[in-house]
This record gives C-alpha cells, sequence and structure tokens, in this order.
C-alpha cells in the first residue's frame, strides 16, 4: 500500500511542491467529488507537470491518503488546542466540545467530508483513515485525563476512537442523506459519541482540581 507523503519527512522544498498538489487535490475533491479526480486534474488546477505529482504521488489512492492525513492533522490540531478548564462541570461538557470542534472542521471542509463520511470504497483511504482514528482516540483520551480521572479501561479496545467512529457513521448518513451534516443529525452524532463513553465513564466522574500538565 502508498504511504502518505507525510512520513516521507522531505525537505522544505518538496514539502512546499506536496502542499501546492493537496491543495489543488482539496479543491477539486470538494468541487466535483472523487469520481473525477486523477493525476492530471490535479497537475492541471496546480499549474505544474503531471510528473511532478507522480513523484509525490504514485496513484490517485496514494494522493487521497496524502490528502486524508492532512486533514486529520487539522483534527489533530483541534485536539491539542486549549480547554478552559473551568468552564467543564461534567465529561459531557468536554465532549461536546471536542466534538464541536470536529464539526465545525466537518462544516467548512468539503475534502473532509468526502474522503471520511462520503461512500467512496477505497480500502487505502478507510484504513489510513482507521490508523489516524487510533491516534485521534490515544489524543481523545489524553485530554480527558487531564482533565477528569478516568477510571480502569479496556485494554483491547479504544473507546475514544470507537466513540468518535460510532459518531462519525451518523454524521456520514447526513452527509449521505443531504450532502451535509445537519444541525439535526449533528445533535444526533454527539448523542451517539456520549452514550457510547457512558458505558465507561460515571456519570458523576469527578472533575480534577485543576488539570493535568500535558
Amino acid at each position: 500500500m502508498s504511504r502518505p507523503a507525510s512520513i516521507r519527512k522531505p525537505r522544505a522544498s518538496s514539502q512546499a511542491r506536496i502542499a501546492v498538489i493537496l491543495s489543488a487535490a482539496r479543491e477539486l475533491l470538494a468541487e466535483q467529488g472523487m469520481a473525477n479526480l486523477s493525476v492530471y486534474t490535479v497537475a492541471e488546477r496546480a499549474g505544474i507537470p503531471p510528473s511532478s505529482v507522480y513523484h509525490f504521488f504514485a496513484s490517485v489512492p496514494a494522493l487521497l491518503e496524502g490528502l486524508t492525513a492532512d486533514v486529520h492533522a487539522t483534527f489533530r490540531g483541534s485536539l491539542l488546542e486549549p480547554v478552559e478548564h473551568a468552564a467543564l462541570r461534567t465529561w459531557h461538557d468536554l465532549s461536546r466540545l471536542i466534538e464541536q470542534r470536529m464539526l465545525a472542521i466537518y462544516a467548512k471542509d468539503a475534502a473532509a467530508r468526502q474522503l471520511i463520511l462520503a461512500q467512496h470504497g477505497l480500502a487505502e483511504v478507510t484504513q489510513a483513515d482507521h490508523q489516524h482514528d487510533l491516534e485521534l482516540g490515544r489524543l481523545m483520551r489524553a485530554l480527558f485525563e487531564r482533565h477528569f480521572p478516568l477510571p480502569q479501561l479496556p485494554m483491547d479496545i479504544d473507546v475514544f476512537s470507537l466513540a468518535m467512529s460510532l459518531g462519525d457513521r451518523v454524521y456520514a448518513r447526513s452527509v449521505q442523506l443531504y450532502g451535509e451534516i445537519t444541525p439535526r443529525l449533528a445533535e444526533e452524532g454527539m448523542r451517539v459519541f456520549d452514550a457510547y463513553l457512558g458505558l465507561y465513564l460515571p456519570a458523576a466522574l469527578p472533575k480534577r482540581a485543576t488539570p493535568l500538565i500535558p
């Protein structure tokens, strides 16, 4: 399977070229969906030769993997943003804040909706998305742990990444039906996220007096 360009750790000049390619792919994906995406259309939109695209991405699935990594970098950034500890009353407040940040990313990024929520049938992209979800789950658990002392959680599954995936299923249904995440189904997705976490986190989980230092 082709690997996202981000793990190659390219030089600054290469990183700039990759950014141009991914930006062009993102625009085309938002405008036309995956059906019309090709190395040649991306190269034309980016204003570079197709060989330059092939140098970094050997195929459309490889290009989409790179774009998926780019999207998930934005999600990771949302989990690293500051959280006002004093504003949290229960873990549900933190849960809602996290989901609202992710919904905001979906709302403004059509490429994210296409890659993660739409039915595209590309195994490479789906597998890359699952791998990134595991990383997001670890970051989410660390964020919860910073503000709330967590109980003993299962070792064989990551409840945070699974909760996120379950919420995404609701958001995906909304995109399939309406082309966007509607306010009604956004609320349902957040309820699903909370309901699953609620199987493991007590409703009266006490908040830490002060948050742990990251």
